[in-house]
């Protein structure tokens, strides 16, 4: 029970940092000339998966369209997610990249050296790690909203 709770308590605390990341992330891809930031976020998705895109994930982890990837990740893959989009936020700062398709490559590349990585850690995929349950069970378990990692 307390690894179970450790996990959720990961869990609870990495996804809540993935939402306001992805927040800054879209606002650092706007101002260097993303316009469709779900076409980027797929080329984040596709560098770090493999090729994959956010809807071959979903087919591959099983989840519905209307499931959000990143509410069913377990603190391993969000862990990898958050690399990911924290480094590709400084370098298109750092680099002062400009245009959708250089943004789009960047994100990539990073997403693809995070993959790299792992591989050379001897780690798990991303895409073949096991799909969680939704993260609110998780703050279910962890009570009264605690997001504090335990």
């Amino acid at each position: 029970m307390t690894e179970q709770l450790a996990e959720d308590g990961k869990r609870v605390f990495l996804r809540d940092e993935m939402k306001g990341r992805n927040k800054t992330l879209a606002k650092t891809a706007k101002e260097a000339g993303v316009i469709n930031f779900a076409n980027f976020q797929d080329f984040g998705y596709m560098g770090l998966y493999g090729g994959l895109r956010q809807r071959n994930i979903h087919v591959r982890k099983k989840l519905k369209p209307a499931q959000k990837i990143l509410d069913h990740m377990g603190s391993e893959e969000l862990a990898a997610n958050l690399f990911r989009a924290t480094q590709t936020e400084a370098k298109i700062k750092r680099e002062n990249i400009i245009g959708e398709t250089r943004a789009n490559d960047s994100h990539y590349q990073v997403g693809k050296k995070v993959r790299r990585t792992i591989e050379e850690l001897g780690g798990t995929m991303p895409e073949k790690l096991p799909t969680a349950e939704h993260v609110k069970e998780a703050r279910r378990r962890l009570g009264s909203g605690n997001t504090k990692l335990r």
